[in-house]
């Protein structure tokens, strides 16, 4: 009887310790990191003084001539030869959704499109930046307070036929931009802003320009080509001009504590206060440095959620220097602390940009 009992009690003694490791693992599985995406405002790449609230977009180029800057490489051959590509209306295409763009990001107050080409003369290869006098008879005619304008634009599209099937060929297109986009305004120091811009793209398939086939891969016209790198042109020319909302990736670390748990809680319901007032309540309670440095770093996400980013860094400054004095030189959680403190201090530098010019 005896013997039975002493059994019994070693039996549960081992049931308790394996239900305490279980409780250690399970506690232990709750330890991690989650990733979220957020959006960010960014400022404008050229900043426009304050008092510029209403812009007009012109188109200032000489339509490219047809035979300039295309080619192509047949098939078996060695050199590219010339060819021609209408290019008519492109220029158009750029300013107009340059203008759309523009509109959308609801920065300026108003935002005129003037759709007749300025040019008149024929000289593809001549620039002509606006005279002052031209510039304030726009500002005159549209009430804006600045022009922005399209002072060259060059295309090209280089074709290369690689074989044929069907009766079609399968071929890489290559279209290149560059473009000219000054910023004119009555100024006392006579600084026109000035944005070149380079850019390319590729694209690989069947040159199928009938309704008789079709591909799951195929190349668009040269005509199309232009048309896709002009949009594209004026969607990167938007955020030189106007602040612009950009998703990127963030995190924050979890772990088995209460006040912790009820943080993320918080956090999933994008109740940034709340969870503040949790995370730090467990960052002043607990004394293991790599866990104030887990804390602190969601306590700077949280901020910087609010858009509070003097205190976001702040905290992402407690956050790295705690996971320096508690990690390897070279591990994870010290680069990526390391990183995040970085961007929130571009960002912090960028919001200040944003605040000067009155957003």
């Amino acid at each position: 009887m005896q013997q039975q009992e002493e059994k019994n009690e070693s039996s549960m003694k081992h049931i308790t310790l394996l239900l305490t490791l279980l409780s250690i693992m399970l506690l232990a599985g709750c330890s991690g990191i989650k990733y979220l995406t957020v959006e960010t405002r960014e400022p404008a790449q050229v900043t426009l003084p304050s008092h510029v609230l209403s812009v007009a977009i012109v188109n200032n180029v000489v339509s490219q001539p047809d035979d300039i800057g295309h080619t192509i490489q047949h098939i078996g051959h060695s050199d590219y030869d010339r060819t021609k590509a209408s290019s008519d209306s492109v220029a158009l295409f750029y300013t107009e959704a340059l203008a759309q763009f523009l509109e959308e990001e609801d920065y300026f107050h108003r935002v005129h499109y003037i759709a007749d080409g300025l040019r008149k003369d024929s000289d593809f290869f001549k620039e002509e930046p606006l005279t002052p006098e031209k510039m304030n008879e726009i500002r005159k005619q549209t009430g804006v307070h600045a022009v922005i304008s399209l002072d060259k634009l060059v295309l090209e599209t280089h074709k290369r036929d690689h074989y044929r099937m069907q009766g079609y060929s399968y071929a890489t297109l290559t279209g290149r931009i560059n473009s000219l986009i000054r910023v004119y305004q009555p100024t006392m120091e006579g600084k026109i802003p000035a944005v070149f811009y380079t850019d390319s793209l590729r694209w690989e398939g069947f040159d199928i320009e009938d309704d008789r086939a079709y591909a799951d891969q195929m190349v668009p016209s040269r005509e199309e080509a232009m048309k896709q790198l002009v949009v594209r042109a004026a969607e990167k020319m938007t955020y030189v001009f106007a602040p612009h909302w950009e998703m990127q990736d963030r995190w924050y670390y979890t772990l088995p504590a209460s006040l912790m748990r009820e943080g993320e809680a918080y956090a999933n319901k994008a109740d940034w206060v709340s969870a503040i007032e949790k995370w730090e309540a467990y960052y002043n309670n607990t004394s293991k440095m790599i866990n104030k440095a887990k804390v602190a770093s969601n306590i700077a996400l949280a901020y910087e959620m609010l858009d509070e980013m003097q205190q976001s860094y702040e905290w992402a400054e407690k956050a790295h220097d705690h996971f320096v004095r508690s990690t390897t030189t070279n591990s994870l959680e010290r680069k990526r602390s390391q990183l995040y403190r970085n961007e929130i201090a571009r960002r912090l530098n960028s919001f200040n940009q944003i605040n000067m010019n009155g957003m």
